[in-house]
């Protein structure tokens, strides 16, 4: 029963394959023009992440509204993603994440993306929890 065997750790030797040491991941970041599209989402509502039907985009004519979404379809999945995660934060649907993910962006960049969205929403609301008692 080799299974039963005692593993002796004083004579052991590492595999001839293995590698010396892990490969070194960069860290996540976006480019200044991604940050510009995350910071500028901030004003979009909930509406513009979805795709318009005939009914909307008729109001939005009538309205003087343009559209929104981006020409670029890696930008405008950055833009969904931001809009969707300044109005909910890590509770984003899991079709839109996989969408964002899809399109080129890692989760390490996800979680950057809402973290600092998360913290950006906490700096005004102790700005202006801070203004009112002043």
């Amino acid at each position: 029963m080799a299974y039963l065997a005692r593993i002796d750790l004083e004579h052991a030797t590492p595999l001839a394959g293995a590698p010396a040491a892990l490969p070194i991941v960069a860290q996540a970041n976006f480019t200044p023009l991604e940050w510009s599209v995350i910071r500028l989402a901030r004003v979009d509502r909930l509406w513009t992440v979805r795709k318009s039907g005939t009914l909307r985009r008729m109001w939005n004519a009538l309205a003087g509204r343009s559209n929104p979404a981006l020409a670029n379809d890696r930008l405008e999945s950055l833009r969904r993603i931001a809009v969707l995660s300044w109005h909910y934060g890590f509770t984003v649907p899991g079709s839109d994440v996989a969408d964002f993910l899809s399109a080129g962006f890692s989760s390490d960049q996800y979680e950057l993306l809402v973290n600092s969205i998360r913290k950006a929403v906490h700096a005004d609301v102790v700005r202006t929890s801070t203004e009112a008692f002043a």
